[in-house]
This record gives C-alpha cells, structure tokens and sequence, in this order.
C-alpha cells in the first residue's frame, strides 16, 4: 500500500479531477480564463492603427466653465457647431436628455442638429420613457429574435430630439461572469422591435446608410453587415469582443484640438458625480470611452475570436502534455525542464495565435493542470526522497548538530568545506558587570547559570528577531551576523535596530531580576560592516557555519572599546555609513584597534527621542566641532568644549566627554608631529 501511494503515476488521479473540473467550467475558472483572455488582448500590439476617434470630456472644467447642471440644450448646441467648426466628421453625443430642458432650449438643439449631423444614446430600461424612434433595420427571421439579448423596455431622449437625430443607439453593457466588460452586443431586442447599439449606429451614419442588416436563426445572429461598411462577425448573442488597443484620444471640453480632421468625435460626461464609469479590461473606462473602442474595434476590421475547436483542442493538449509529464518526472530535471517548455510554449502559442489569427486560446487552464500534477508527481517524489534522508539522519544524527544534519539532508555538498565572500554586519555583545554578578551568586553556579540563560534567550530572541544569525556564545558574550545565509539588503540596519533592542529589552531585564536582588547586568557593543568569508568552516570532522576575515575581528575589538568610550554601542565606518539616515549617529573618534597600524572611524548610536532630534543635531554640530579641535592638537579648546557638552544627548555621553578630557590631557603630554591625522593607537582589546 506504502509504494503504491508513493508511486508518481497516482498523479493521474490528479489529472481526471483537473480535467473534470475543467469541463464543468465553474465560475471561478471561467473568471481566471477571461482574466487571461484581457491580459492577451491588452498587452498584444494591435494588428492594426487605431481608428481616427475623439472622446471629449464634460469635466469639472468643463462644469465650471458652462457653470450649471443639467446642461443647458443651447449650451448642447454651442458644442455640436464648434466641434464641427473643429473639423468633426461626426458628433455622437452620448448623453441621454429624457426631459424637456428647463431653459427652453430643445428647439435650438434640434434646430442645430438639423444642420449638423449628431448620433444620439438611449438605454435599455424596465419600462418605455417616451417615444423611441423606430429602428432603420432589415431582419431576416425575426421569429428569433428571443435568441439575442432582450430587454423589457427603453428610455429615449425627448421627441423633438429624437425625430431629428441622425442616428439613435442604445448604450448598454453586458457585464461577464465576473462583472467586467469585455465584449458588447450590437443589437438587442426590445419590444419585439431589433435595436442597434450606439456604437453599430454611429458606423450606419458614417458609412452613409439608411439601414443596417441582420439575419438570425434558431441560435441566434448567423450574419449582420453594414451595406456600405460590410460584414460584421459576431457570436451568436450579436456580441463581439473589444480590442483595447483601440483607443480613443481625449481631450477636455475647455482645451479642444484645433482640428479634428474628420474624426468621429464622442462627446461623455465625466465630471465626478455625474457619470458612472463601467468596469473593463483596462480598469474603469467611462461609458463613451468604451463605445469608442468598440467603434474602433469595427472601423479597425479587428475580428477576435473563441473558436468553436478551442475547447476541444485546449482539453486534449491538456491530457497528452500532463501524460508526458507524469512519465517524465522519473527523472527530475528531465520533468522539470519538460514543465516548464511545455507551459512557456502553450503561453507562447496563446499570444501568437491571436497576434496572427485573433483567436483567443486558453492557455490558462493547461498552465494550472500542468503545475498540480507536475506538484503531485514531486511532491510523491520528494516525499520517497525524504523517507530515504531519514536514514542518512540517523547515521549522522549521533555526531552532528541537528541543524547541520537538517542542511545535509538537503543537499549532500555542503559536506565540503569552505565559503563565500560577501558582505555582512557582525555584532560581537559582551555582559559589563559580570564580576558582580558572579559575587552575588558564590558558589550557587546553578543560579548564575539560570539567570544567564535568562539573560541570553532575551538577548537572543532579538538577534533572531531582526533577521539575525546567532554565530555562537563565547562565554558570556555573543557573535551575530546578518546577510548571511539569506540575503538581507538592510544588513547594517537590521543589526543597528537589533542593538538597540537588544539595550531596550536589557533596561526591562534589568528591572525584572532587581526584585529578585540580582545585580544589574551591563552590556557592550561592536557592529562592523565589511565583506569576509561565510561558510562552513572547521575540519573534516566538526565543522560550524560562521564567518572568517579582519572584518570579524574588527567587530570584537569595537566591541570591546565600548568600556574606554564610555558608550553601550561602537559601529565602524562602513556601518556608519550604511545607518546614517535612519538612526542618529555620533563619531567618536579614529583609532588603530589593538594589533592595526591603520587608524579607522569609529562612531556610536544614540536612540534619540524624535522630540528631541533638533536638539541632538544641534548638539552634533558642536560635538564635530570638538573633534576637530582635537585633531587640530588644541586640546585645551577641545577640552573646554567637552565640558560644554556635558548633559547634552540627554546625558547618554557624558561618560565619554569624561573620558575625552582625559583623552585631551594625555595627548597634550605627547610630543605629537604636525601632520598627525588625529589617530589614536589604542593598548588593549
């Protein structure tokens, strides 16, 4: 029973469920198969130029200009002779005027549409709002017009209008499953009367015809045409899908072109309150947009389509590449790279054969079977291969850390030793105040090593906390590295923020085990940034994941000048650098560490209140200036200074201007040349 639940063909289960899900197409399916249909659409150059068409916008602009709403029918007037001034070919105004204007203004519209040429909208509704003009259609079969979308009603614009209009559409949409506009029906039924869209009526106009023809039968539209434009494909629904790449060019009523040479011109509201955008492809699209690109998209000659084969087609490509898959999966890379051609060339094949065919293939559904059974079939494998790994677990368990058997399990190379270079954040920490500490517990080492284990877990958790690495415990100290073994660009911040913490969390300790009558524990700390080697170092026999170079070294020493300065925490220049702009960083001065020649800077971190910022970085500006009085061996100044600056970072420093006065008074003794660039060879760690 074991090796034959783990036996990769039982992927086949997977594959007949997938293939059952995928021919009962539920909506969650179809929604994700529509969404990758707009993705193929919108992202495919157009197969041909956009269509010469202008969308004008009634804006807030355009409201604060006229300066009311509803809009005067003489202001509607005003529009439709300038954008013919402009050189419009057509005005389509789609905007619906069901009621008398207040203003007595219908007459002069009509009056002016009279003269110019104006295609108006009406929409389908629940019951008739005045007299719809009767459609110019020849149909072929009316018996069927049951087949296409139907309404119950329709809401027209008033008589006046209607009877002088040059052309009447409806503006509607037909929402897909997931409420998004995609394709549009040019007809639809209402009233037993057939009824163009808007966008199928501004095309009769501009072609110069005085019909439009429609033949239906028991499924619905079998052909419709424009007799001067020609024929029109669509679905059986009288729909077509939308080429988005069939975009109108906009402009605002108040900044109109000079020249619309002979442009289709849709005139649509988008002031905000006033209009309703319509969810598509694109986002929201205001509903004038949308005619236009549908418009665009019959002008265009763009005829996109889901071939009736391409179920079929997409089902059997499904099951024989998902077959090879399964076969193929024996062999790990062999499956792997068969998976990943195979989805690379459906994808491939969906985008091309719509570029050249218009045809719309689902490939989306083949790359979702494909990925669940390629995942059953090594999830199978994998988990043959782990069952396995828990021998090599129990060969090596007894003599290696459980982390590194975990790591060898995964991949076996890590049995050799050595690293990579790369830059890391090392943190060395080390307890102050340990002697007392050790005095208050005598000679009960349980509880000293209780509390230390209390005080390393709090320590620790925010190492771990901050994406830290926790290297080892030396003692009473700690060594930490961030960057390494994952990737962390924030290294330097990340091991900044940690101290910090880490000092935070210390204060609450402290308070915790003061009720207990444990003396309060100190801390140290050194960061550096540098690049060293991080890997797997030590012998054929124990080995350990840590870091090596002088950059290591480099983090203990500054640790270990915390005491001298006067200060909790000391960061090189490097880190320095890589924190300035997130935390407060002060420089304390450039010292050649224990065993170096070489000077380098060093600087501390304050946790300063954001209250007191301003106050901190005035204070800087003074403590930089001491510095360089320092290094300019006027020591006296520098000293007068230190005192000056005492009770400033909110007192945090004042140990160190302490010891800077000491500094600068033992500098003095020394018999110092001219040039000296201000380093101090420090004596101890």
């Amino acid at each position: 029973m074991k090796k034959l639940l783990l036996n990769p063909f039982t992927a086949i289960a997977t594959l007949i469920l997938l293939i059952s899900v995928k021919i009962s197409n539920p909506v969650f399916l179809e929604s994700v198969t529509l969404r990758y249909f707009d993705t193929v659409i919108t992202t495919t150059p157009p197969k041909e130029e956009p269509a010469n068409i202008y969308t004008v916008n009634i804006d807030d602009a355009s409201i604060d200009k006229i300066g009311k709403w509803p809009i005067p029918r003489k202001d509607y007037a005003k529009i439709v002779k300038e954008l013919y001034d402009r050189g419009a070919g057509l005005v389509v105004l789609n905007i619906l005027m069901t009621d008398k204007d207040q203003t007595n203004g219908d007459s002069i519209l009509a009056k002016t549409m009279q003269e110019y040429p104006v295609v108006l909208s009406s929409i389908p509704g629940e019951t008739n709002k005045n007299t719809a003009r009767n459609p110019g259609s020849a149909v072929i079969g009316p018996q069927w017009l049951d087949m296409i979308v139907q309404y119950p009603g329709i809401v027209a614009n008033v008589e006046i209008l209607e009877k002088v209009a040059a052309g009447i559409g409806i503006t509607n949409t037909l929402p897909e499953i997931d409420g998004v506009t995609r394709r549009l029906p040019l007809v639809v039924s209402i009233n037993d009367k057939l009824y163009p869209s808007l966008a199928m009526e501004t095309l009769r106009v501009a072609a110069g015809d005085t019909t439009f023809q429609v033949k239906l039968n028991e499924f619905g539209v079998e052909k419709m045409r424009i007799p001067k434009f020609g024929p029109i494909v669509t679905d059986s629904l009288g729909r077509i899908w939308i080429d988005w790449q069939q975009q109108s060019k906009q402009a605002s009523l108040t900044a109109l072109p000079e020249d619309f040479q002979g442009a289709i011109v849709i005139v649509g509201v988008t002031a905000a309150g006033l209009g309703n955008p319509v969810a598509t492809a694109l986002g929201a699209q205001w509903p004038h947009q949308l005619q236009a690109s549908v418009i665009g998209t019959m002008i265009s000659g763009v005829n996109i389509q889901r071939p009736d084969w391409a179920p079929g087609a997409e089902l059997i490509t499904t099951i024989v590449l998902s077959l090879l898959l399964i076969f193929l999966t024996r062999w790990t890379y062999a499956g792997i790279i068969f998976m990943v051609c195979s989805i690379s060339g459906v994808i491939f094949g969906s985008f091309y054969s719509y570029s050249n065919f218009m045809y719309l293939l689902d490939s989306i559904s083949i790359v979702l079977t494909l990925g669940l059974v390629g995942l059953h079939s090594y999830t199978i494998k994998f988990i043959s291969e782990f069952l396995q790994k828990q021998q090599i677990k129990k060969q090596f368990g007894t003599y290696l850390s459980p982390a590194m058997v975990e790591k060898l399990q995964k991949n076996p190379e890590l049995l050799q030793l050595g690293g990579e270079s790369r830059e890391l954040s090392i943190m060395f920490t080390d307890v102050r105040g340990f002697t007392s500490i050790s005095e208050h517990y005598g000679k009960d080492v349980q509880g000293l090593t209780k509390i230390m284990n209390r005080y390393m877990t709090a320590m620790t958790a925010k190492i771990i906390n901050n994406n830290g690495t926790l290297d080892k415990y030396i003692g009473d100290a700690q060594m930490a590295f961030w960057n390494a073994p994952l990737d962390d660009e924030l290294h330097a911040i990340n091991a900044v923020r940690t101290a910090l913490d880490m000092l935070g969390d210390l204060d609450a300790f402290n308070e915790e085990i003061a009720r207990e009558g444990v003396p309060a524990f100190g801390m140290g700390l050194g960061i550096n940034t540098d690049v060293v080697v991080v890997g797997n170092m030590g012998s054929d026999q124990r080995f350990d994941y840590t870091c090596l170079g002088d950059g290591v070294n480099l983090a203990s020493r500054l640790e270990g000048q915390s005491k001298p300065y006067g200060v909790k925490i000391v960061i090189g220049a490097r880190t320095a650098e890589l924190v300035k702009d997130h935390f407060f960083v002060l420089e304390l001065d450039k010292i050649a560490v224990k065993g170096k020649k070489e000077g380098v800077h060093i600087y501390t971190v304050l946790d300063a209140d954001p209250k007191a910022i301003a106050e901190y970085l005035m204070a800087q500006t003074e403590h930089d200036r001491m510095l360089s009085l320092y290094r300019m061996q006027e020591f006296d100044s520098a000293i007068k200074m230190c005192k000056g600056l005492k009770g400033e970072f909110d007192s945090l420093m004042d140990n160190y201007y302490d010891a800077w006065i000491d500094r600068c008074k033992e500098m003095k003794r020394k018999k110092l040349n001219q040039d000296w660039d201000g380093t101090y060879v420090a004596t101890s760690k």
